[in-house]
């Protein structure tokens, strides 16, 4: 499969596609960057591994190659047609093509059977739908591993610290369920066409007693950070039942008060607020 840029432009001319801005289609063409993508995952032979976009099939063939069985799911008709005609041919057993959106389709649809064993992700994910894929990821079943090829932008915010500006929702989720370990940067020019960014490989490792947020509690983070700049009291009185006196004592306990702000609450506290406060509508 095609590395280069030159074999990439020369492939994409003869489907006759032009990338999609819009679908977030920028092909790798570094082949250190695909080598990286699966040492940082610890890819090995028999490994269970889902990929999201694999546009035309770099990454893809590495993963087989290097003996995982590979779930995939694009929503570009011409590619997802170029990867059944190639891919899926020469590696039969192994590579399992789905044609659709990957937010709808997280896991590619991943059998529920195969996928509580230990299976990883790796993708070049496309940056428009890189926060809703990653929530509906995180509802569960969680994969060991991921290594996520992301705008850096959003690969800071995901690893955000509170009190940070990048400190939001989707880093509470995530942090709750994986250690961020050591990650790859990655230039501009091991793309085409080059992306007005850089880009950085996340590489996130599932705690050994990763936290779930229920669905309620998922909607009260978020609503609390869209008013970042409120105090927490204030929020939460207008949004949990009952007098407040256990979300007030768990603020106390951790050293907070009702003026703190959602941005400058630890992931940890977010945590005990979940496992104590009252059902949520």
């Amino acid at each position: 499969m095609p590395l280069s840029p030159t074999a990439t432009r020369e492939l994409l001319a003869s489907l006759g596609h032009e990338p999609k801005r819009f679908l977030g289609q920028n092909f790798l063409v570094d082949g250190n960057i695909v080598r990286k993508s699966l040492e940082l995952a610890g890819v090995q032979a028999g490994d269970t591994v889902v990929e999201v976009g694999p546009g035309l099939g770099t990454l893809t063939t590495a993963l087989l190659e290097a003996g995982a069985s590979v779930w995939a799911v694009e929503k570009d008709r011409v590619l997802h047609a170029h990867l059944a005609d190639s891919l899926a041919k020469k590696f039969p057993a192994t590579f399992h093509l789905l044609e659709g959106d990957a937010v709808e389709r997280p896991l590619a649809d991943l059998p529920a059977a195969i996928a509580p064993q230990n299976f990883k992700i790796v993708a070049n994910l496309p940056y428009a739908i890189a926060t809703p894929w990653l929530d509906a990821v995180l509802g569960g079943p969680l994969p060991a591993r991921l290594v996520l090829m992301l705008q850096q932008e959003a690969s800071q915010r995901y690893a955000a610290q509170p009190g940070s500006k990048s400190f939001g929702a989707i880093s509470v989720f995530l942090q709750s369920a994986y250690e961020i370990a050591p990650g790859h940067k990655v230039a501009a020019a091991c793309f085409h066409p080059r992306p007005d960014v850089e880009s950085h490989l996340l590489n996130l490792v599932r705690r050994p007693k990763p936290v779930v947020f229920a669905p309620p509690f998922k909607a009260l983070v978020r609503a609390c950070f869209q008013q970042r700049r409120k105090q927490i009291g204030a929020l939460l009185r207008a949004r949990v039942p009952g007098d407040g006196a256990v979300w007030r004592e768990l603020l106390r306990a951790d050293g907070l008060s009702e003026q703190t702000r959602p941005e400058a609450i630890p992931v940890a506290s977010w945590q005990r607020l979940a496992a104590a406060l009252p059902p949520l509508a």
